[in-house]
């Protein structure tokens, strides 16, 4: 096996490693939404503790300042999509200002207040470049609705930051999509999605060593067989 150092972006593979740690990424035989059988499934929801998810918020952070200083993104503010996002996003605002980067964040609300301040956003008012956080993109309804939402307010959707890139095509299996969900998502919108880690990142983490990839080496054919046949 070769060392993690030697294949793997170290923030990527200290990202999974945390992941299994907190038993937010599970492997095995799972079913999606989709009705695929998966060998592998990760629930972001499942960060419900306050020191995993300021801990994953730092990793939220890190990736999108790297992002940000390779040239692939540069923002203005958070915005995070009902209802998971609500949380990634002002999580990632208090990272990203412990980091140096103090921004604004705001969020949705499923439905308008009739009251108060009204209407279906909160926080500060979406203006600029705006950095959509979210957990996973899969058919890509709640990226949607945020990009109307951004440019209904006369702002610019800037990108997407999730924490995982499944890398896979939706629709039946003699039909798949020739792109991926996050592929469609850039395509559609025009902006780019940046991801904590991959699928790909998940068969390089396999390949290191270390106590958790040798635990995860029974699932290493399947996950590849998944890839094969769904990968974009």
């Amino acid at each position: 096996m070769r060392h993690a150092d030697d294949c793997m972006d170290p923030l990527r593979q200290q990202f999974i490693d945390f992941a299994l740690q907190a038993d937010v990424l599970r492997f095995g035989e799972f079913t999606t939404k989709a009705g695929r059988k998966s060998p592998y499934f990760f629930n972001a929801g499942l960060f419900n503790r306050g020191a995993t998810l300021g801990r994953l918020a730092r990793f939220y952070a890190q990736t999108l300042l790297a992002a940000r200083d390779a040239g692939r993104v540069q923002f203005d503010m958070l915005f995070g999509p009902a209802y998971k996002g609500i949380t990634l996003a002002s999580a990632t605002a208090v990272a990203l200002a412990e980091l140096g980067c103090d921004v604004p964040f705001a969020y949705n609300r499923k439905e308008a207040k009739d009251h108060g301040e009204g209407g279906v956003i909160v926080g500060g008012p979406l203006k600029g470049r705006v950095m959509i956080i979210d957990d996973v993109i899969t058919a890509g309804t709640s990226v949607r609705e945020s990009v109307y939402l951004i440019r209904d307010a006369g702002a610019t959707p800037a990108g997407v930051l999730i924490a995982l890139d499944r890398m896979e095509r939706a629709g039946p299996d003699d039909a798949l999509s020739a792109h991926s969900a996050v592929q469609e998502v850039e395509k559609l919108y025009d902006v780019p999605v940046v991801a904590i880690a991959s699928l790909a990142d998940l068969l390089a983490f396999i390949n290191t060593e270390g106590d958790a990839a040798l635990a995860l080496q029974p699932y290493r054919a399947a996950l590849a067989a998944y890839r094969s046949r769904y990968g974009a």
